[in-house]
Order: structure tokens, then sequence, then C-alpha cells
């Protein structure tokens, strides 16, 4: 272990993956200016692990067992609005990245990319600036333009994702068969999708829905 600087960037990791949280911990505690000084395996204990050690950092995964990254994330800027987050994920979608970026993350990492970018993007974090890799903005800038889902319509994909036909999707939202068509072809159009099933596959694809 290197010799620590006086005052170490304080670090808080939060992944529900033995392996992952191991090789964040070797990565960091070969680094003379930082500690890890918390993990956390889920999005509850992630704040209470924040509430407790109060670190210059966060690395959050987004998909944890009891409550997802996102809501942890919400839950830390509400308390703590100064919270500097690094989100760590294997997700590429741009409605994820977006849900992230809105809800106060300042980095958005791939997993896959983490031995390479994670020591550079928390003393980057650490310092104020926000660190978005560029294929995440390729991603995002794809869709900028495009016209986003509303939220009755996300509640009708994830509800036509779950097998369930337009009868069900009515029955379920208090609404008519009618608008449940009207809102399935408004959300054909605006992914882009040929049929339900393939407006399915882009939305869990992109994030704007998960199973």
């Amino acid at each position: 272990m290197a010799a620590t600087s006086p005052n170490p960037i304080r670090i808080l990791l939060a992944d529900d993956h033995p392996l992952l949280r191991d090789g964040v911990a070797g990565l960091v505690a070969d680094q003379p200016d930082m500690e890890l000084v918390g993990a956390a395996s889920t999005g509850r204990e992630a704040i209470d692990q924040f509430r407790k050690h109060r670190p210059d950092v966060a690395l959050l995964d987004l998909q944890m067992p009891e409550m997802s990254g996102i809501d942890a994330i919400l839950a830390i800027r509400s308390e703590f609005p100064k919270a500097r987050i690094v989100v760590l994920t294997t997700y590429t979608g741009d409605a994820q990245i977006l849900r992230a970026l809105k809800s106060g993350a300042q980095a958005y990492l791939l997993k896959s990319v983490l031995r390479r970018e994670l020591l550079d993007t928390i003393r980057a974090v650490h310092k104020g600036q926000k660190r978005i890799p560029p294929e995440i903005a390729a991603q995002l800038a794809e869709y900028a333009a495009d016209d986003p889902l509303t939220a009755r319509e996300v509640e009708v994909l994830r509800l036509i994702a779950a097998g369930k036909a337009n009868k069900l999707v009515a029955s379920d939202l208090s609404i008519t068969e009618e608008t449940v068509k009207g809102h399935v072809k408004s959300i054909l159009s605006k992914l882009g999708a040929s049929d339900r099933t393939h407006a399915v596959t882009i939305a869990l694809k992109r994030g704007i829905i998960q199973l």
C-alpha cells in the first residue's frame, strides 16, 4: 500500500459485485492521494454509508438490490447537495445516462474501462469537473434531437414488455383500449420501431425501461 498523503480523497464505493469492489479497493489502495472509507452493496447501504463517512467522492453502481443507483443518487443529493458522485455501470443506453446525469452524477463510467480511467475520473470529479467518456457522449448525441417518450408512454411500454395485450394495459392504467392503441402508435413512431417487440428491444437497449 502506498504512503497516504495528508488529505487524501475519501472515497465511498457502492456495488453489489464483490469482485468489482475488491478490484476498485486494490486500485485505490495503491494511490497515495486516495483512501477508501466505506463500501456498500445496496442503494440503501450507500445512503447510510454516505451519511456516516461524508466521502469526497462516491462511486455508485446503477443496478443494485433494494434501491437503484439512480434513487440512491437522488436521496444522497437531496440530503447533501454538494455530493460528488461517479456512476459505474455496464449500461450505455442514452435514457439511463440522462437519468443519472439529471439526478446529480458528475461522471458516468463504464465498468469495462475502470482500470484505465477510474483514478483520473475520481481526481477530476474531486476538483469539481464533470467527466463523460466519448462513447457515452456519442450515445447522448445520437438521440438528442429525438422526441422523448412521455411518462404515460413509458408506462404503456413497460406493460407491453411484461407481455400484456392492449386490453390488459388499458385495464391496468384505467384508460380505454383506443387510448392504448394511440400510445402504441406514438411509441413506434418515436422509437423508429416496426412493431411492439421491436419497440421493447430498442427501449431496453437505450435504458428507457428495465425488466
